[in-house]
């Protein structure tokens, strides 16, 4: 590690020592560890209801603790799927498949040790890789023009859209439907209503939060809305359950530095899920190992290789969303957009522009990860019984949040009705198996891809062999199109009966009845 990382990086951490700082990220840590336990609930759900109070918060605390709220549910979420069999998002679908047989086995807290374990050291990995790749960062940073931004903001949009769950034609319908969205309202140039339908209230624009309280909050509650099932559970833990005996954690090592690579890898690439991260783990360890026949009756590596891609790549999400503006998937997206309502535009500028942020989040990362250890290891029975809570009393409770939240922003009831429309066009598309992730990834990047494609043409005169004569541009568009290529290709593949795909048993992501 340089010595100007070493100084920024103590710099950072002077942010993050800060009180009101510290008492943020906190915050974020614990309500996210609270709503990743709960079943239906997870950061997206999170974030969108706490997204209002940034409105009136410095920058800094305000990304601190929507970060801190990203990666304290990432652990909650695991608590759910290890003991109950209850993921509550997908990408803890995976750690079920060894987490709860091992819970049956009695050792549910050996599975949460190891998860505890793998999340800290993932995530040091993760923030290490960020201090190194930051001041390579800056260096290319005043290379990126308008033309650059737009290639790779286009490769972005792609990779969000393609590698989304379901069928990618499906994605790519999803992000044109947020990119149309994200046009709504003035034009910045021409001062004409786009899409506006003649309603003032519309002038400047769609909120992104009633976007996303609607698609990730009330689009949520409306599919769950007749769920009765009282989740119960006999599950017992102490303290010195969770301690993993120096054989289990010889077992857990590798496919832990394992699971960290592939999540360090598709934390860097844009539009990759953690969803594809904790599977492709999961077929990593299955695949190397003697005897795969055992996955599925509780694997220690079955949990420890996907629980440390999950959380590695938590880590490394921020930097294209931080460095590049390309968020890797609709938290990031939901991030991203966080910043822009502060008026701070990411991108390759943002280190040097705004150091404060940059380098006390990833201080702020360390501190984050420690108080989810000292957190999780008394309250993992506060969990257990939060889980039991009925969710005829977490649906209003929710719903009141929400509408509050919403209210507040403006002052407008209009706001109110964007998020009740939204809500339930989100419920109708997930009840018809569309990601809506990519709708609000087109929805923020959209406005910021027509500004740089506007002004590369601007600056060429029209000429859109601009897009390939710059080699950075280029090379992303190379990029974009090979993309197309490999998702064409694998879905006639699959189309043709060609592909072999991990059977996974069907899970209900809120309860299993």
């Amino acid at each position: 590690m340089t010595a100007n990382a070493l100084h920024d990086l103590w710099f950072g951490f002077g942010v993050a020592f800060q009180g009101s700082n510290l008492m943020w990220s906190f915050f974020g840590v614990l309500m996210g560890n609270l709503i990743g336990v709960l079943p239906g609930m997870g950061a997206l759900s999170a974030i969108s209801i706490l997204l209002p109070l940034t409105y009136a918060m410095h920058p800094v605390p305000a990304i601190l603790m929507l970060a801190g709220i990203f990666y304290g549910s990432q652990y909650g979420g695991a608590i759910g799927a290890i003991l109950l069999n209850l993921p509550s998002h997908p990408p803890h679908a995976v750690t079920c498949l060894d987490g709860y047989p091992m819970t049956r086995a009695g050792k549910g807290g050996t599975a949460l040790g190891i998860t505890m374990i793998c999340s800290f050291f993932a995530a040091s990995v993760g923030i290490i890789v960020m201090i190194f790749a930051s001041p390579l960062l800056t260096e290319i940073s005043f290379k990126f023009g308008p033309t650059e931004i737009f290639s790779i903001m286009l490769l972005g949009l792609l990779a969000g859209s393609t590698m989304s769950r379901g069928s990618p034609l499906k994605g790519v319908a999803m992000t044109l439907f947020g990119l149309i969205c994200g046009v709504v309202g003035t034009d910045v140039n021409s001062g004409t209503f786009r899409l506006a339908m003649d309603i003032p209230d519309l002038s400047d624009g769609l909120e992104l939060v009633a976007i996303a309280m609607g698609l990730f909050g009330v689009a949520d509650f409306l599919l769950n809305v007749n769920r009765m099932t009282v989740v119960t559970s006999k599950t017992k833990l102490r303290i010195r359950d969770m301690r993993p005996t120096w054989a289990e954690l010889k077992t857990a090592f590798w496919p832990m530095v394992r699971g960290t690579g592939v999540g360090t890898l598709f934390g860097a690439m844009p539009g990759t899920g953690p969803t594809i991260t904790t599977f492709v783990a999961y077929a990593l360890e299955r695949k190397i190992s003697k005897t795969p026949e055992k996955f599925g009756t509780g694997m220690i590596a079955g949990v420890a290789g996907p629980e440390a891609s999950a959380h590695s790549k938590t880590q490394v999400d921020f930097i294209p969303t931080m460095s590049l503006g390309i968020p890797g998937d609709a938290v990031m997206a939901l991030i991203l957009g966080a910043l822009m309502i502060q008026g701070i535009a990411p991108g390759p500028q943002l280190i040097s522009d705004h150091p404060d942020i940059f380098w006390g989040l990833i201080a702020s990362f360390w501190i984050g990860n420690l108080l989810l250890i000292v957190l999780n290891v008394p309250l993992i029975g506060v969990w257990v019984k939060l889980l039991q809570v009925p969710y005829r009393y977490l649906f209003p409770s929710a719903m009141f949040f929400i509408v509050v939240g919403v209210f507040s922003t403006q002052n407008s009831l209009f706001q109110i009705w964007e998020v009740l429309a939204f809500g339930v066009i989100g419920a109708l598309l997930m009840w018809l198996e569309f990601s809506v992730a990519p709708i609000l990834l087109g929805f923020v990047l959209g406005p910021m891809v027509e500004e740089n494609f506007r002004r590369s043409l601007l600056l060429s005169r029209g000429d859109m062999m601009v897009f390939v004569n710059r080699p950075i541009s280029c090379a992303f568009m190379v990029l974009s199109a090979l993309l197309l290529i490999g998702v064409t290709y694998s879905a006639l593949r699959a189309r043709s009966g060609g592909n072999n795909r991990i059977q996974v048993p069907e899970t209900d992501l809120a309860v299993n009845e």
